[in-house]
């Protein structure tokens, strides 16, 4: 059984977009401590600098935490998948002819493109597309302010 409709976005997401569509926030949803995790020891080498490069980001933004560390190894592991990929193509070109004289695609096309759309998976959950980082209030988080009645503005 699936389930209907949109999947829910996180609270935090929410919160940093200034809940837009000012339905109640769950305020039940389990909000564990806003530290990234560790990197996990067997991700590729580009892969860990990817991790490094936003890790650091995302944990600014309350997004990141330690119970997020499969979720967004996923992410950093196809992004370095994604770059090898098209980083053959660039040195090796698209297509090949076959020793019977066919013109194919080399793999490596469908591989970059597969990753691709792990990637913006990922980067959707996390906030990470164009369209997400757009209706993103930073500093809006709740508790960035001293004035209760801005926390209860935004609430609404």
């Amino acid at each position: 059984m699936g389930t209907r409709g949109r999947k829910p976005k996180p609270t935090a997401l929410k919160v940093l977009e200034g809940n837009p569509g000012k339905r109640p926030l769950n305020e039940s949803e389990p909000k564990p401590e806003k530290k990234a995790p560790k990197c996990p020891s067997w991700l590729e080498p580009e892969a860990k600098k990817e991790w490094r490069r936003m890790s650091k980001i995302l944990q600014e933004l309350g997004i990141l935490t330690e119970i997020d560390a499969s979720a967004f190894a996923g992410y950093c592991q196809a992004y370095a998948r994604w770059k090898e990929a098209e980083e053959f193509l660039t040195k090796h070109g698209t297509i090949f002819k076959t020793p019977s004289g066919y013109i194919q695609q080399v793999p490596q096309v469908s591989i970059a493109q597969t990753y691709l759309k792990i990637m913006k998976d990922f980067c959707s959950e996390f906030g990470l597309t164009p369209s997400a980082r757009s209706r993103i209030h930073a500093g809006t988080a709740k508790g960035d302010t001293d004035d209760p009645m801005e926390e209860l503005l935004r609430l609404v």
